[in-house]
């Protein structure tokens, strides 16, 4: 009964999961039990999680010189991102959240040639969580990696939009991975360059962005960056907005190779962990919800079990646990 509670209330709020133990497994329980229930085995499940990082960190690995490690046949994708979920007493706080996943070749509709062509794709995919900063949330990835063998993979890759503290991690922990900034991300700054140098909607603002568009995906990111900049130097009421996208391509432009990694059968989208965050909000950010950060850190590790698919397996381990 526990455990079933425990998992509903992962799913839906209290309240939903009160109902649905009723209708579908004809247990009665309140919705304080479940909430309850949930407080406790969710701090349980929160201790299998830092026992798990515990002994992911107590054998951090380095490549040693000219050692010679055989690789496993797959090839293993990372994305990161966060959402924002509310906290009493602390307002909006950052969520972070991060996957990994499978990257295998699939067959997808090119809207561009009206043809069936090979692209990478994520499957397999499992996720990880935290509510504060990044050291703590580098841990969890490191654990997962080493979960997923990621070292031991034929090659690997790490997709997701430019925010500092997500790169700052991939050097530390998967720091042999292709990197790429989002497509979607980049078009996004692209888009508003357009809008600040010739006026939101206007046509000369849709040709140029297509334009560099184009330059974009085949990589020339430099190129981008240094005819942004010039159109800086043209529109002095604009001038500071538009060095910044500029300052992003012309940072980011080694990570923005698209059409090298689309022909080699990578992703060049994060839609996996934004699907993620949409999963996480769907549960911690409806209407009205209010949430005090140990009932949002306890919910925290049940949720992302659910996503993952390893729910049964974590309350396994916690249940038999030894007492404290």
């Amino acid at each position: 009964m526990a455990q079933k509670a425990v998992k509903y209330s992962a799913k839906m709020s209290y309240a939903d999961a009160t109902e649905a133990l009723q209708e579908l497994a004809q247990i009665e329980i309140s919705e304080n039990s479940v909430w309850r229930l949930t407080q406790e085995w969710g701090e349980a499940l929160k201790e299998v999680e830092e026992k798990e990082a515990e002994r992911a960190s107590s054998t951090i690995e380095q490549p040693t010189p000219g050692q010679v490690t055989k690789k496993s046949d797959v090839r293993l994708g990372a994305s990161m991102d966060g959402c924002m979920i509310y906290i009493r007493g602390e307002e909006w706080k950052e969520l972070k959240c991060g996957c990994f996943f499978e990257v295998e070749w699939t067959k997808a509709f090119d809207p561009e040639t009206k043809e069936l062509v090979d692209i990478g794709h994520a499957t397999n995919t499992s996720y990880i969580s935290h509510l504060g900063g990044p050291e703590a949330f580098g841990r969890k990835l490191w654990t997962e990696a080493k979960r997923r063998r990621w070292h031991d993979a034929a090659d690997t890759q790490v997709v997701a939009d430019a925010a500092a503290w997500i790169w700052n991690l991939v050097v530390d922990y998967l720091y042999d991975a292709h990197q790429l900034v989002d497509w979607f991300h980049a078009t996004e700054h692209l888009g508003l360059a357009a809008n600040l140098a010739f006026g939101e909607g206007s046509a000369q603002a849709r040709r140029w962005f297509k334009q560099q568009e184009e330059l974009l995906f085949k990589g020339q990111a430099g190129q981008v960056a240094q005819t942004i900049a010039e159109l800086a130097e043209q529109n002095l009421t604009q001038r500071e907005a538009l060095l910044q996208h500029a300052g992003y391509f012309q940072n980011h432009q080694h990570r923005m190779n698209y059409l090298e990694m689309r022909a080699d059968g990578w992703l060049i989208g994060s839609g996996m962990v934004e699907s993620g965050g949409k999963r996480f909000k769907d549960r911690f950010s409806k209407a009205g919800m209010r949430w005090s950060r140990a009932g949002a850190e306890r919910l925290l590790p049940v949720r992302t079990a659910v996503m993952t698919g390893r729910f049964d397996e974590r309350w396994r381990s916690a249940y038999n646990s030894p007492p404290i």
